[in-house]
Parts: structure tokens; C-alpha cells; sequence
């Protein structure tokens, strides 16, 4: 086995069924024993066949899909398993056209599948602290590119906000606007007060010299470093982004843009290709619990 990733030949050895991914899932969502995610007790447990347990205190039978982004699903746990696994692994994301075809379920089961993983992606927003780049991208189209038909006379791009420390922890997220209200909202709530912060000329960062240790660089000039001061490594982030919104995923939309944003940020985050592919797994399954997401909440 190789000391930084594991190939899917190897994923199939580990978990080859249902069985062994259950085992899996268990060992991670439950490391001090079996636990009913109603109550939350785990001394009045008992085991019954196919994974099924009982508690004896509130009295529901439950499974280690309870309450997780598994729950109710019908695709079988080794197939979650190794969805995680090419979630984690792929750079640029997968698209539901060919999840389906690797884990022969339909394209809109696979879709379905992806939303979930995506929403356990979310969640985990973290102070930022030192050095922090802040800038900001645009996901969609102009009018202009619209069909005749759908035309509304206005921009339709959706805008996201992305902070990302020196040692390269990223919190990302879709904004109404870039305005300075709304900018100075986002980046008091996630970044330490007496930060330094690297942005660039735009006025929506205006005032924020009040709270944070804030210098510029001026794109409009040109200007790109000045004197170690640059947003190239938060601009880095929305390159991948980009690719993979445009290259893979093709269309957004803006009601599930924050779980596609969720995605990408936890890949830059507890999904690091510096670390070994299964510690990346584990800390996507440790995200599982209580983030279930039915598909009527997903397309109303």
C-alpha cells in the first residue's frame, strides 16, 4: 500500500460488501461502542441481525444509517463508501453522469447520493487567524447567454466569498452581494479580531482597517505583490473551483451552489492530498452524523 493514497483495487479489498462497510461506519461513527442516535444512551443496547439494533431506553430500533446522510437510502453502505472515497480523491469533483456509471446506480440516484455527501462537507466553519487572503469570485452567466426565452434583463452570476489563512485553511461561501456591509459581516464572523488581511482594491472592504491589520494590493494597476502582500493563494482556490464548476459539474445552481462550495473548501481542508487518502475518508465519515438531507427539502 502506498504511503499517501490507496488505489480503488485496494478500497474494493477493504470493504468488498455491505458487511465490511458497516463495520467500518460503525467503528467510526460510534469509537466508544454502539450509540442510539435518539437518546443518545448506549448501556441499554440491544444487537439484532443485519446491523439493526434496540434501544432499550427509548425504545426505537435503529442502524448506523440513522441519522446520517445514509438514512433511508437504498444504495448499499460499500457503494456510500467508495462515493466518499472519490469525493475526497477528486481534485476537480465527479459528476452524478459518471458516479452513476461507478457505482451502477442511476444518474439521478447518483445525483441525489452527491447532495448529501456535499451537505456533510458544510458546517464546520472555523476561526481564521495570522495572515488571511480574502477575495471573492462569480459563479453563472450574463443574459446574454440565456436562452431567448429565459431572458430577465439582469446578471444572473452568484457571488462567493473566500477567506484563506497563510497555512492554508479555507472558509468559502456564497453571498448576496460584495457589498462593504455584507463583506464586513462575513469576514468579522470568521476571522480573528487584529488579523492581518490581504485583499485587494475593491470598495466593499473598505473600513475594515478599524478592526484588522488590512493591506491592498491594486489589480487594477496591475499590482499583484506588494512587498508580500497578495490574494494569490485565496485566487488559487476559485482556479479549482472554477475548473471544476466549469469542467465537470458545467451548471450550478444557485439553491445547491453552497453545498458545491462546502465540497471544494473540505477538500482543501480535511481532504489535503498531503494526507493519506483513509484519514482524508475518515474525517469525511465523522461529518456524517446528524446532517441528513431529504430529497424534498433538496428540491423545493
Amino acid at each position: 500500500m502506498s504511503k499517501s493514497t490507496i488505489s480503488t483495487f485496494e478500497l474494493f479489498a477493504m470493504f468488498p460488501d455491505q458487511e465490511t462497510a458497516r463495520v467500518y461506519l460503525e467503528g467510526r461513527l460510534w469509537p466508544d461502542g454502539v450509540r442510539c442516535p435518539v437518546c443518545g444512551t448506549g448501556d441499554r443496547i440491544t444487537a439484532r441481525k443485519g446491523g439493526y439494533y434496540r434501544c432499550n431506553q427509548c425504545k426505537e430500533d435503529f442502524t448506523v444509517r440513522t441519522g446520517t446522510i445514509f438514512e433511508r437510502s437504498h444504495v448499499p453502505l460499500h457503494k456510500w463508501v467508495y462515493a466518499m472515497y472519490l469525493l475526497v480523491t477528486a481534485r476537480k469533483g465527479i459528476s452524478s453522469m459518471q458516479l452513476a456509471k461507478e457505482i451502477g446506480i442511476t444518474q439521478k440516484s447518483a445525483w441525489f447520493v452527491l447532495q448529501r455527501l456535499r451537505e456533510a462537507c458544510g458546517d464546520k466553519l472555523d476561526v481564521l487567524r495570522g495572515i488571511v487572503e480574502v477575495d471573492e469570485m462569480y459563479v453563472g452567466g450574463i443574459d446574454h447567454n440565456r436562452h431567448v426565452n429565459k431572458r430577465k434583463g439582469v446578471r444572473t452570476k452568484t457571488a462567493v466569498v473566500g477567506m484563506r489563512e497563510k497555512s492554508g485553511k479555507v472558509v468559502a461561501m456564497p453571498v448576496p452581494d460584495t457589498g462593504a456591509h455584507t463583506l464586513s459581516a462575513v469576514i468579522h464572523n470568521t476571522v480573528e479580531m487584529g488579523a492581518i488581511l490581504h485583499t485587494d482594491e475593491h470598495g466593499g472592504y473598505a473600513g475594515l482597517g478599524r478592526d484588522y491589520d488590512h493591506k491592498t494590493v491594486n489589480h487594477g494597476k496591475g499590482q499583484y505583490v506588494r512587498k508580500g502582500v497578495s490574494t494569490n493563494s485565496i485566487e488559487s482556490v476559485w482556479a479549482v473551483m472554477k475548473r471544476g464548476i466549469h469542467g465537470v459539474y458545467h451548471h450550478v445552481s444557485p439553491d445547491h451552489l453552497h453545498r458545491y462550495v462546502d465540497e471544494f473548501a473540505f477538500r482543501l481542508n480535511e481532504g489535503n492530498c498531503q494526507r493519506h487518502t483513509l484519514d482524508r475518508l475518515d474525517s469525511f465519515v465523522v461529518n456524517v452524523a446528524g446532517k441528513r438531507l431529504t430529497y424534498k427539502a433538496l428540491i423545493q
